[in-house]
């Protein structure tokens, strides 16, 4: 008998799915303890001599291309977030920036654009809001000239202040600075057009405090929406990591930002607005193109060709 117990033991099943389970048990014991480290290996640094095993070598050129399709796709990202942010938006800015579109303000901002888009009239084009961030790179601005807000007549503002479609008529202050752009500096001449992009790719940063308005209702968008808000963080943004600019303040709202420009490392000039209302109180002779030159040159920087306005949007 003791044989044959031995035997039924042997062959009874009850042992094998212990064996079985014992096995099983062990196995995924394994894999739980081996989740870990696998993904903290994945995540390691290898060894700096087994980095580049494998690897291609980039030259600098794709590796700045390859950076600046991530930044594009980001200013994508954001754009589709933050509908007023066009998805051409300069990344050069968006860069500096990214942070104010984060903040709360910056949300309301949105808000409120879209919503005025939906009842009424607003200049300019959704398309052209920042086209200043497309035509003036960041690093490269070396001169900004502060407005006020965009004109309201259709056809008029593309997103650069003073300046106009070439389409489009010259406006009266405009047509000022052209007066004071021939008696100031030797051998220009006024254009037909009023398109301002010549000066915004030599680095002239044309903004406006306030980046919208419904047609035809000039300031509308001024003290309802957060704009200016935006537009002081360009400017003090500017102010605090370029090493030399010169700004021109025309007139009591662009004299305000004064506050936020450090005059010690910059040049500040002041005069009243181009407007035909003010104009002659000082705008006409204040000779603010040559001494900006001036400035610029001594201080080892490229002055402004004023004469390069070529007739484009």
């Amino acid at each position: 008998m003791s044989k044959q117990t031995s035997l039924l033991k042997f062959l009874t099943p009850t042992s094998n799915k212990r064996a079985f389970g014992a096995v099983n048990d062990g196995r995924d014991q394994h894999e739980s303890l081996s989740k870990k480290p696998v993904i903290e290996e994945a995540t390691k640094t290898p060894p700096k001599d087994e980095q580049n095993k494998g690897s291609v070598v980039l030259s600098p050129e794709q590796m700045q291309k390859i950076a600046e399709n991530r930044l594009a796709a980001l200013i994508r990202r954001q754009s589709a977030l933050t509908r007023v942010i066009p998805p051409n938006f300069g990344t050069s800015w968006f860069k500096a920036l990214e942070t104010e579109f984060q903040a709360p303000y910056f949300a309301k901002l949105n808000d409120f654009v879209m919503e005025e888009r939906k009842k009424f009239t607003v200049y300019p084009p959704a398309d052209l809001v920042f086209s200043w961030t497309q035509h003036c790179v960041m690093d490269q601005v070396k001169v900004v000239i502060l407005g006020q807000d965009p004109y309201h007549q259709p056809g008029q503002a593309h997103g650069l202040c003073f300046s106009v479609r070439a389409s489009v008529a010259v406006p009266p202050s405009l047509v000022n600075i052209y007066k004071e752009l021939q008696a100031d500096i030797e051998g220009f001449v006024a254009p037909k057009h009023g398109t301002l992009t010549g000066w915004a790719k030599q680095g002239v940063l044309l903004l406006n405090a306030t980046l919208t308005v419904r047609a035809n209702q000039a300031n509308s968008h001024s003290k309802t929406s957060e704009w200016e808000r935006f537009t002081d963080a360009v400017i003090k943004r500017l102010s605090d990591t370029q090493p030399y600019l010169v700004f021109l303040l025309w007139g009591a709202n662009a004299q305000k930002k004064v506050s936020l420009i450090n005059g010690k490392k910059h040049g500040v000039l002041k005069a009243v607005h181009p407007s035909p209302l003010s104009a002659h109180r000082g705008f006409l002779g204040c000779r603010h193109f040559s001494k900006t030159n001036q400035l610029l040159k001594e201080n080892g920087l490229s002055p402004i060709d004023w004469s390069h306005l070529p007739a484009e949007d």
